[in-house]
């Protein structure tokens, strides 16, 4: 069983910073591609940012600049560091990523349960 595990969500005023992370246990033997999604009310799902195990990331154009994406493999744990946070950023954040189980061989993509960031005007 493995599982990701989000926290940092929470409430902020226009302007401020949060932190995200995402933290994967269980029977792991690596971590690969890591990613952020996001979910606004009444909106798709969409990816925010990704990073691979090697560190090479890519950004959603509405958050370059202002979002740095980064990961500690020691740890399977992934970051989002949220800066100049707008209130269109609100939504619930979901971490996403390819994990090899201990005694298996292909990639099993698996999603945290979502954590919710609330930016007010």
């Amino acid at each position: 069983q493995v599982q990701l595990v989000e926290s940092g969500g929470g409430l902020v005023q226009a302007g401020g910073s949060l932190r995200l992370s995402c933290a994967a246990s269980g029977s792991i033997f690596r971590v690969n591609a890591m990613n952020w999604y996001r979910q606004a009310p009444g909106n798709q799902r969409e990816l925010v940012a990704a990073i691979t195990r090697g560190g090479s990331t890519n950004y959603a154009t509405s958050v370059k600049g202002r979002f740095t994406i980064s990961r500690d493999n020691a740890k399977n744990t992934m970051y989002l560091q949220m800066n100049s946070l707008k209130p269109e950023d609100t939504a619930v954040y979901y971490c996403n990523a390819d994990v090899i189980r201990v005694g298996s061989w292909g990639n099993l993509g698996i999603w945290g349960q979502g954590t919710l960031v609330t930016v007010s005007s």
